[in-house]
């Protein structure tokens, strides 16, 4: 049986084989920033595009929208954020550290087998709870932690040459808000009808403490968020609500070919739950670090069009065939897509312990290379012209991996650990029956395939593998 891999586990081989590595790292790494290599750059664009195709492209209530990075410190004011977007931290009076409090209390529970959340409870109940229970730096193990402070996690960004006359300015902390600001430009440009939704994924930031988690939780992040608005007198809000959480589950498991027993929905309480938000759930994985947060659900009502429309003075409201008048409601499934990186790795990493190797079992669909083609020999002019010239035949189908280094067992499990789902090895036979073996990721077995039929065998293959997941 699979053992549950650690995050040591897939952080060494996310740096092994070029998925992820820690950000600035020749100068010593900067806390809390990760460059994605040449496989991770494949595998998170795959997740993109297939999350837009899913959510955006293939539904006709969808449209898309690409909004700008940095805004108006005012859009930030609007929506509560340079007021409420705020975590509790702690300091250590000792080290210097600074952790999050809520984070601090959790894993002092998880780490005694009594799992609890603490997110969105009061200042004064979370020092409470450190100080009953004696809770130490995690840092250096010292008693002398500060009381729970708020820090807000927005960017501040100054445009103009001098900053004493420029403009205050944020980059965004979420990318739902320029949704938002920019409702009236879709009604007008486009020809969207109540219920409609809009979709966009790109770039959040946010200044916080992380817990060393890898991918999880960064100061520079990608989401992938929808609005979904609607009339709430024509339409049943906790029907919506569902039927978005049921495609949100589908898209995990059917999608990306996650195990539907890694995953979880959490109800939020009183206390977790925004002020604005009537319910909101997440959709929880089951990372090295315990169930955690990777898609939140939300009903938010109308309070971010009102709040836009009072405070810029433009309305933002919506009229109906009946020529009523109203300001819709929304509801929001946010996704962070760093994170469906993660859980895919995670989800993924198997460890053969009978042939000794790792291997990424990745979805077809996500494999960075759907094939490898290998001559058996470098050094064999008439085997490389022959692996060389199946390769181009492939790479009008698939993105192809090219290997010539080292032995022929030793090139496999480099593709295992890649996720490669098929390998194509060119050798003498090859050049006497024009036909090749081609090898199994998952099982290693190995077929003899005629390269005139090759590329329809493994197209065969991958939708066969892709119906079963």
């Amino acid at each position: 049986m699979n053992a549950n891999p650690s995050l040591t586990d897939i952080v060494a081989l996310a740096k092994r084989r070029g998925f992820f590595y820690p950000g600035s790292e020749i100068y010593g790494g900067l806390a809390n920033t990760w460059d994605y290599g040449p496989l991770g750059a494949e595998l998170k664009k795959k997740i993109k595009d297939l999350w837009w195709e899913t959510f955006v492209t293939r539904r006709t209530d969808m449209v898309g929208l690409d909004s700008a990075v940095i805004s108006s410190a005012k859009v930030w004011i609007a929506s509560g954020h340079t007021a409420n977007f705020a975590d509790a931290m702690v300091d250590c009076k000792t080290c210097h550290s600074r952790t999050r409090a809520d984070h601090l209390i959790e894993d002092y529970f998880t780490k005694k087998g009594q799992a609890q959340k603490v997110e969105g409870k009061p200042l004064a109940e979370l020092a409470e709870i450190i100080e009953k229970n004696k809770i130490k730096c995690p840092t250096c193990g010292s008693l002398t932690l500060t009381e729970p402070r708020l820090f807000n996690q927005l960017f501040p960004v100054h445009l103009g040459i001098l900053e004493s006359t420029a403009d205050l300015a944020y980059l965004r902390g979420e990318t739902a808000q320029g949704i938002f600001t920019n409702f009236k430009n879709i009604l007008d440009s486009t020809r969207v009808r109540l219920p409609f939704g809009v979709g966009q994924m790109g770039k959040s930031f946010r200044n916080e403490i992380t817990k060393g988690q890898a991918t999880f939780r960064t100061v520079e992040f990608e989401q992938g968020e929808i609005e979904y608005f609607f009339d709430p007198s024509k339409e049943d809000w906790e029907k919506l609500f569902q039927g978005w959480l049921d495609r949100m589950k589908s898209f995990l498991t059917d999608v990306l070919g996650v195990k539907e027993e890694n995953l979880a929905v959490r109800e939020h309480d009183d206390k977790e739950r925004s002020f604005y938000s009537k319910r909101t759930v997440d959709i929880e994985y089951n990372f090295p670090f315990g169930f955690k947060e990777l898609w939140g659900l939300a009903y938010r009502t109308d309070y971010d069009l009102a709040a836009h429309s009072k405070s810029s003075g433009r309305d933002l409201s919506y009229t109906d065939s009946d020529g009523q008048k109203f300001t819709p409601h929304v509801i929001e499934p946010a996704v962070g897509i760093d994170r469906l990186v993660l859980m895919v790795l995670c989800d993924s990493y198997f460890k053969d312990e009978k042939l000794d190797r790792i291997v990424l079992k990745l979805a077809p669909s996500l494999a960075p290379y759907s094939v490898a083609v290998f001559p058996l020999l470098k050094n064999n002019p008439e085997l490389v012209k022959k692996a060389l010239a199946i390769k181009e035949q492939l790479v009008q189908k698939f993105r192809v991996s090219w290997d010539d280094r080292g032995n022929i067992g030793k090139r496999y499990y480099y593709q295992d650990e890649m996720g490669t789902p098929y390998c194509v090895t060119v050798d003498y036979d090859s050049l006497k029956d024009d036909s090749v073996t081609v090898r199994d990721r998952d099982t290693t077995k190995q077929v003899r395939v005629s390269t005139q039929k090759l590329a329809d065998y493994l197209e065969d293959q991958i939708t066969k593998i892709g119906d079963q997941i």
